[in-house]
């Protein structure tokens, strides 16, 4: 076996450094959690690794294969080194952002397929991903499932930052709220109606909103009990704001902030879409609901009832446990001395 000590990897994320940070600057997706997650991986696991390309590498990791990123692919090929993609992207995520996107659909499955096609390995968030990059012709033997991962040293319940947020945030009783971009992929829409249903609750959602240029704007009346509060640095304590954590989105390569609020020990509430199948288990680690009345028939089952909150909430917890980034490493040094072994 390759001796790990001897690798050494580009970590790369295109634009992450452009402008200092400009791009990135009060997004907080999931893109950026799974990049500070393969930092945190190669640290732990001992290897060398740089954010800019030089020829001592061996492996370069691509987050977003956008078009600095192909010219640095085809430079590393050039020089037999290895390329690993990480397919945090594809175009069922990707039409449902921006207002433009679905009319660039068609051009950007073309362009993700070629772009993946360039790599030696895929990591692929789910088994969900995994078949989409399937369909579009990817090879089976370029495919690996890597979970984004979760850093349970950073999530985790947290009584003062819990007082402090519900201080900041005006929380009372039972709140009940999410974490995202609020974009109508996310299942704003249902958010809303959810709580018109139980005006009796607070419901907030933490996350960026994009101006109405680039997505369909929040409704200019909101019912009284709900919040949209913008982007918030710590996430950990919008988490400990919670008493219920809800992910309504319609579409995800995995859903990291699912194994975050797992990881705070929140009860959840989901709709159940195909990425979820073979970790999400209704009634164990969380509840799957197919549609909006069924979101409201779950959680009057769950308000209520203590025992069923303890269950879910134990059950994430298990979930958090075996997708931490500590577990993943693993798995992560196995894929790396492999695509290096000679």
């Amino acid at each position: 076996m390759t001796d790990a000590s001897k690798i050494k990897i580009c970590l790369y994320l295109e634009f992450y450094h452009f402008l200092n940070g400009i791009i990135y600057k009060n997004t907080g997706t999931g893109l950026l959690s799974s990049y500070k997650n393969q930092q945190k991986s190669l640290a732990s696991l001992g290897l060398d690794f740089t954010e800019k390309w030089d020829d001592s590498c061996d492996i370069l990791q691509i987050n977003t294969p956008w078009l600095k990123s192909i010219y640095l692919i085809k430079k590393a090929r050039r020089q037999g080194k290895k390329v690993i993609i990480w397919s945090h992207v594809t175009v069922e995520d990707f039409r449902q952002v921006f207002r433009f996107n679905k009319f660039l659909a068609a051009l950007m499955k073309k362009y993700l397929t070629y772009a993946y096609g360039l790599a030696d390995l895929v990591f692929c968030p789910s088994q969900y991903t995994k078949s989409l990059l399937l369909g579009y012709g990817l090879p089976e033997e370029k495919l690996a499932v890597q979970s984004n991962g979760v850093d349970r040293k950073i999530y985790r319940q947290d009584s003062r930052q819990r007082a402090a947020a519900r201080s900041q945030y005006r929380c009372r009783g039972i709140v009940l709220g999410t974490v995202g971009l609020a974009i109508p992929r996310k299942g704003v829409k249902s958010f809303i109606n959810l709580a018109r249903r139980f005006p009796q609750h607070q419901f907030i959602w933490f996350g960026k909103i994009y101006s109405q240029l680039m997505v369909k704007s929040l409704p200019k009346k909101l019912p009284p009990n709900v919040r949209f509060t913008g982007y918030v640095d710590d996430i950990n304590a919008a988490f400990n704001a919670l008493d219920i954590f809800l992910f309504l989105s319609y579409e995800e390569n995995q859903g990291m902030v699912i194994l975050e609020a797992a990881a705070v020990g929140l009860p959840m509430l989901i709709r159940r879409i195909p990425t979820y199948q073979g970790w999400l288990v209704h009634n164990q680690n969380c509840l799957l609901a197919e549609n909006d009345d069924e979101l409201e028939k779950y959680l009057r089952q769950l308000l209520p009832d203590a025992d069923l909150k303890k269950r879910l909430s134990g059950g994430g917890e298990l979930l958090a446990q075996k997708e931490d980034i500590a577990v993943q490493n693993k798995k992560l040094l196995a894929a790396y001395q492999k695509i290096i072994r000679p």
